[in-house]
């Protein structure tokens, strides 16, 4: 007896390890750790003047008189990804989405909740200033891309023209404009009650904003020009960010008049379209799950139909069902297109979790076609994905540089492959820095954190400094991570 149920226990003990260890690769102290790491990634994006406290060490102060050429203040911000100008369209949606991710998962970043509203004001303190400097007038953008991207330098060396550029009633950025205005009313939730007169002003900038984008309308695309093409050409047109704005700032002041003002919209916005895509660019399935909260939770009927479009979207995403649209590597991973990948994989994963907790709230479930859709699948398939980007994955590495024992080693970055200028002093050059560029050493400075492109979609990873498609870090892949590794350190 003794024996066989020592046995039975033993098989039971391993079982229980294969199943879990089957389960989940990951602890919630390993996603903890990729929260912590993907909100620390922030500080080596940061420009302007470092704060006593920055703790990657190896940046140091960069354009400090970006705006003087048009006598305002535009220094802050963050580098979007691995060069050295300031675009004001993914910088907007990058502190959307961060807001986003303490709105809906704070209260599961515990220690880390600082940091992450640290993060969030960096980029809506430069937002503010980018927004109020001239009245009429918002500045989108700090940096002249072309020549820019023809040099190799760290940011605390730059010596390429830092031109300015700006939408107004004349030159009009509705798109960028109504993405500022989403971004200054989201992060107005998030400083609510830790500092309401922040809070109060954000709110105001965001209607200020959102009215030159609504008025004025037309693509930031046609009046920059080239400026903006093709590196953040708004392709998806003004429509989605005018309703996406109007959303947040509905969400975060209670106004009824943005609620009339997406009934009366919604149909020329796009609200009536199945749209399989979130990203920078194109906001149509985020607002409808945004909207859809509030028939879920609170039974407002006139935004019933944003349930069957998100319903729509998140079925899309879930292999096996009906409207399964969406298409996936080898190895399991969301594959949307080659350019920087990870950052559909990371905007959706967000998306699943969300609308996860808001069906949660009610005991709802997503319908996809005549199959019942759990939150439950959501949290798997979302789970999948985080897991993927962390390890488990066909390469066995991690694509968020800094976490676990393999990583990029050869990101496509500035700042993190040119020797800092704590061990190297002298400036380096434009065209000095293109042998730190293509050298095959690892990059000497670790950008800890840092969230690349991807791998290909058979799953390889070639760990190329040159490929940027996949060794490129952004902003806005790691915002929306930030909020699903919180949910996932909670759970």
């Amino acid at each position: 007896m003794v024996h066989s149920s020592y046995s039975c226990a033993t098989f039971f003990t391993l079982f229980t390890l294969t199943f879990s260890s089957f389960t989940s690769a990951f602890t919630s102290q390993h996603y903890s750790d990729a929260l912590s790491k993907s909100i620390l990634f922030f500080e080596g994006q940061r420009s302007g003047k470092l704060p006593a406290n920055q703790r990657l060490t190896w940046r140091a102060d960069s354009a400090l008189n970006d705006g003087s050429s048009v006598n305002v203040d535009l220094v802050g911000g963050y580098y979007d990804a691995g060069d050295n100008v300031k675009f004001g369209l993914p910088m907007a949606f990058t502190t959307t989405m961060l807001a986003w991710s303490i709105i809906e998962f704070g209260e599961n970043m515990k220690s880390e909740l600082g940091n992450a509203k640290d993060a969030l004001r960096w980029s809506s303190d430069y937002l503010m200033k980018a927004a109020t400097a001239t009245p009429g007038t918002l500045y989108v953008q700090v940096g002249e891309p072309y020549s820019d991207h023809q040099c190799w330098e760290r940011p605390e060396d730059m010596d390429t023209p830092r031109n300015v550029y700006k939408v107004s009633a004349q030159n009009p950025g509705s798109d960028v404009a109504a993405e500022t205005a989403a971004a200054l009313a989201a992060a107005s939730i998030v400083f609510q009650d830790s500092d309401s007169s922040y809070s109060h002003k954000l709110l105001q900038t965001a209607k200020s904003v959102f009215d030159l984008a609504d008025k004025y309308r037309g693509s930031y695309s046609d009046s920059l020009g080239s400026v903006v093409c093709p590196f953040y050409c708004s392709y998806s047109g003004y429509n989605d960010e005018l309703l996406w704005g109007a959303a947040w700032i509905h969400k975060a002041s209670q106004d009824a008049s943005y609620l009339s003002y997406i009934q009366s919209n919604g149909h020329v916005m796009g609200s009536d379209d199945d749209d399989f895509s979130f990203s920078w660019d194109d906001k149509r399935a985020a607002t409808k799950v945004l909207l859809a909260k509030g028939f879920i939770e609170n039974n407002i009927g006139e935004l019933q139909a944003y349930k069957q479009h998100s319903d729509n979207y998140i079925c899309s995403l879930i292999p096996g069902s009906p409207n399964s649209q969406a298409r996936y590597t080898p190895g399991g991973l969301f594959y949307k297109q080659g350019q920087s990948n990870l950052q559909y994989v990371t905007t959706s994963s967000f998306v699943l979790l969300t609308y996860a907790k808001y069906l949660d709230s009610n005991g709802g479930h997503a319908s996809c076609g005549s199959s019942m859709v759990t939150s439950e699948t959501l949290i798997t398939q979302a789970k999948k994905q985080i897991d993927y980007i962390l390890g488990d994955n066909p390469m066995k590495m991690s694509y968020m540089v800094g976490f676990g024992d393999k990583y990029p080693m050869r990101i496509h970055h500035r700042g993190s492959s040119v020797p800092s200028v704590h061990d190297h002093p002298d400036g380096i050059s434009c065209d000095a820095g293109h042998q730190y560029f293509n050298s095959q050493s690892p990059n000497p400075n670790v950008l800890v954190g840092a969230i690349v492109g991807g791998p290909d979609s058979n799953d390889n990873y070639g760990d190329d400094r040159g490929n940027y498609s996949e060794s490129e870090p952004a902003t806005y892949i790691n915002a929306p991570f930030v909020g699903a590794a919180a949910f996932f350190s909670g759970h």
